[in-house]
């Protein structure tokens, strides 16, 4: 399939909404933990002529649990549009704390530029999908695409590659590291209050790494576009900080779709309806908008 999809031209790859494909599952490695944890790829390859435009899936889990299955219908619709979607599996904090999960994710877009033509798919424009902390670290990714604290882990078969991404879709970010301990806390949350502990070791990159103090110290970064679906009665990440740093960002000139999901929680996705539909064709607009010619 990857020579196929090498004989089209990039201008080729597009992305339609409302498309309908049969997906094909598969696995691999892409690459191993510092303590030898296999990380794996799961592959939502579309059954087509393509090539497809790619999508990176980072998850969530509060830096400290979940895996590549944490968002498998969201990247079903993703893919059934005519989308190459990639869930990878990220360190987690108890293996060791960040950026090792940043330097997964700058490695895995890397990596999935490097061999997406294997699974017919076109990563000359591509994409990340992160929820909860899986989208503080695509925003970090797309902020940084070119920091060498998140390019720490070579790509021995293309090291010319970059980690650059053309655009970010971000469910329910944790965009305010700190404020959203500070809230952990203020509920009684320990065990959340706890997760961002065991994270961010030494504790002062709670602050660094944070996206909304990144804009407040104005430091220079790549504002890609990004789309940011907010549940309004989310108590993990108060809509509130979320609007701060969707403002924060139109303000320091970067792109940013917002949209506030009435009536949902902080994992609405996870429960089929017409809120869930609503997310996924939204998504779905949102990538056509940037990947098509």
């Amino acid at each position: 399939m990857g020579s196929d999809a090498a004989r089209n031209t990039a201008s080729e790859a597009t992305y339609d909404p409302g498309a309908k494909f049969e997906i094909e599952v598969s696995e691999v490695e892409y690459r191993r933990t510092a303590q030898g944890r296999p990380l794996m790829a799961r592959i939502y390859q579309p059954l087509g002529t393509g090539p497809f435009r790619v999508v990176l899936d980072l998850h969530g889990g509060a830096w400290n649990f979940k895996d590549r299955h944490a968002e498998e219908p969201f990247d079903r619709a993703l893919a059934s549009a005519g989308a190459l979607v990639v869930a990878v599996d990220l360190t987690l904090a108890r293996e060791a704390p960040y950026p090792a999960s940043v330097q997964d994710a700058n490695y895995a877009v890397r990596w999935l530029k490097a061999k997406a033509g294997a699974w017919n798919g076109d990563a000359s424009r591509i994409g990340v999908f992160g929820s909860s902390t899986g989208g503080h670290l695509a925003e970090l990714l797309a902020m940084r695409p070119r920091d060498p604290r998140y390019n720490a882990l070579p790509l021995q078969e293309n090291p010319a590659v970059d980690a650059t991404v053309d655009y970010v879709i971000a469910r329910s970010p944790i965009s305010n590291t700190f404020e959203r301990y500070q809230n952990a806390q203020a509920m009684q949350q320990a065990a959340l209050a706890k997760f961002h502990e065991t994270y961010f070791v030494p504790w002062e990159t709670i602050h660094e790494a944070n996206p909304q103090e990144i804009l407040d110290r104005r430091e220079a970064i790549t504002l890609t576009p990004l789309l940011i679906m907010q549940g309004a009665l989310d108590e993990n990440v108060r809509p509130a900080l979320q609007t701060r740093f969707v403002e924060s960002y139109r303000a320091a000139g970067g792109s940013c779709d917002y949209t506030i999901f009435e009536d949902c929680l902080h994992e609405w996705v996870a429960t089929p309806g017409p809120q869930t539909d609503r997310a996924h064709e939204m998504a779905k607009a949102f990538i056509a908008r940037h990947v098509n010619a």
